[in-house]
């Protein structure tokens, strides 16, 4: 059994930083690619970030300079810093991850979610 938990979110205003955890537990063999999707209500989930094992990142062209996505492999998390929030960046967020229990098999998890209201 894997478990994703998020935490971090909460209100804060316009400008502001917010950094969101991630944390996976169970009898993890390996994580291969993390990210971060939210959804603001009404719309769908939208990619934020992604980091593959070796470092390698990329974002979404709206958090682009102001949110980095880093991870701790020992620890098996992942973070999110948030800078110069915006009212737009108000969502609720989640992680994914390709988890490997096995060696031979891989599938994607995700975590329940967390608030993040950016206050103009």
């Amino acid at each position: 059994q894997v478990q994703l938990v998020e935490s971090g979110g909460g209100l804060v205003q316009a400008g502001g930083s917010l950094r969101l955890s991630c944390v996976a537990s169970g009898s993890i063999f390996s994580i291969n690619d993390v990210a971060w999707y939210r959804q603001a209500p009404g719309k769908q989930r939208e990619f934020v970030a992604r980091m593959t094992r070796g470092g390698n990142s990329n974002y979404a062209d709206s958090v682009k300079g102001r949110f980095t996505i880093s991870r701790d492999n020992a620890k098996n998390t992942v973070y999110l810093q948030m800078n110069s929030l915006k009212p737009e960046d108000t969502a609720v967020y989640y992680c994914n991850a390709e988890i490997r229990l096995v060696p031979t098999f891989l599938d994607l998890y995700w975590g329940q979610g967390t608030q993040v209201t950016v206050s103009s």
